[in-house]
């Protein structure tokens, strides 16, 4: 596809990675004044920038790294095809102007990306057109966390999110597929609790037959704790995991037995587009919540937008085509020429996965399998 422009004579070279399709953003022959707030097609605003910045991990869970395909002669991106941190930051800048208040960083495993602090203290000094404080948080397996902890915090991240899926350590060995000890990732949320990255959250993935037996055990522990304990269903996400719909276990019957033991009462959401329902423990105890993206879709609410290790823009978790704003930055094209090319790629944006899936038949999707984006290329 060309790209239509009248004061750049600059020819835009096609880097993006070709293991998912995309196209290059097209700039307007006239740039117009700045948008400003986005809403797409169904009046969804955009809230919530998600950035990958690597697709590798340590860590090989069989819901969204299988060892069977990313093995050790699995081809990853190369470092010459990342977003550099100026890269990053040159985009966020924009996408804030543009209504985002919350950056959250993912991977693969972000804190294998060397000197991810660098990045934090950047796009921890970047704030809203109305001069307000960027909500910067964080999504990791926790295996480097107690290391890292303290130079997170000080470069200016506000919370992390720790993805633990079992408590009982053959369990959790058996589904991270690395022999990493569940006391380590333990080490790791305390540490973070220490040097003030709260209010933590935790995420486990349920799986109805391989970990569903954790949940009660997985809240009795984090019960008093201060850290917030969130089950999500196990989701479709990209084309690998081999995904079935009768290993989902619905967050109802999640709900259902940690009533049984612990007596629950609804909350309302923190705010509009939020994806957990929030419950809290009756005896004051703390709060749990439930992510539930296959029985209970929240596609009318998700204002989030996710850019990808090698800069490719993602309307959706479960989209199998991005577009190339790579191109655009190494293009040299200026931060208004492209604002006004991911201007219409928001507006005209319509995804809603969720709600499409959960009228077919059990075990089908409104999508091409082979093709929907891993979850390590573009985060959870």
């Amino acid at each position: 596809m060309s790209v239509h422009m009248t004061d750049h004579p600059k020819k835009i070279i096609f880097l993006a990675d070709t293991r998912y399709a995309s196209d290059l953003p097209q700039i307007p022959a006239q740039l117009l004044a700045p948008t400003g707030l986005l809403s797409d097609t169904l009046g969804r605003p955009l809230r919530d920038l998600r950035i990958s910045v690597t697709d590798r991990c340590n860590f090989r869970c069989n819901y969204c790294m299988p060892r069977a395909v990313f093995d050790k002669d699995y081809s990853f991106l190369p470092q010459s095809s990342l977003l550099s941190f100026e890269e990053i930051t040159r985009l966020a800048k924009i996408f804030i102007a543009h209504g985002v208040e919350k950056i959250r960083l993912t991977g693969g495993e972000p804190l294998l990306r060397k000197n991810i602090e660098v990045l934090i203290e950047m796009l921890a000094k970047l704030q809203t057109p109305a001069g307000k404080a960027l909500d910067i948080t964080l999504t990791t397996n926790g295996s480097l966390l107690a290391k890292k902890a303290q130079a997170l915090k000080d470069a200016g991240l506000q919370r992390v999110t720790v993805s633990l899926d079992a408590l009982d350590d053959d369990i959790f060995q058996r589904l991270n597929d690395a022999e990493f000890p569940v006391a380590e990732v333990l080490k790791g949320i305390e540490q973070a609790e220490r040097v003030g990255l709260a209010p933590i959250k935790v995420n486990m993935v349920v799986k109805r037959g391989s970990n569903d037996a954790e949940i009660l055990p997985m809240a009795r522990h984090f019960r008093h704790s201060g850290v917030v304990l969130r089950f999500i269903e196990y989701m479709d996400v990209g084309a690998t995991n081999g995904w079935r719909m009768d290993e989902v276990l619905p967050s109802a019957q999640v709900i259902e037995r940690l009533n049984a033991e612990f007596a629950l009462l609804a909350l309302e959401a923190n705010y509009s587009g939020e994806t957990a329902t929030r419950w809290r423990y009756a005896d004051g105890a703390g709060e749990v919540g439930v992510i539930s993206s296959v029985t209970q879709s929240f596609c009318g609410a998700c204002n989030r937008a996710r850019l990808s290790t090698e800069g490719k823009l993602f309307l959706c978790l479960f989209a199998s085509q991005g577009h190339d704003l790579r191109a655009l930055l190494r293009g040299h094209y200026s931060e208004a020429q492209m604002s006004a090319a991911i201007t219409p790629i928001w507006q005209n944006r319509n995804d809603r996965y969720s709600e499409l899936r959960a009228a077919l038949p059990p075990d089908t999707s409104p999508a091409d399998d082979k093709n929907r984006v891993e979850m390590s290329y573009i985060g959870g």
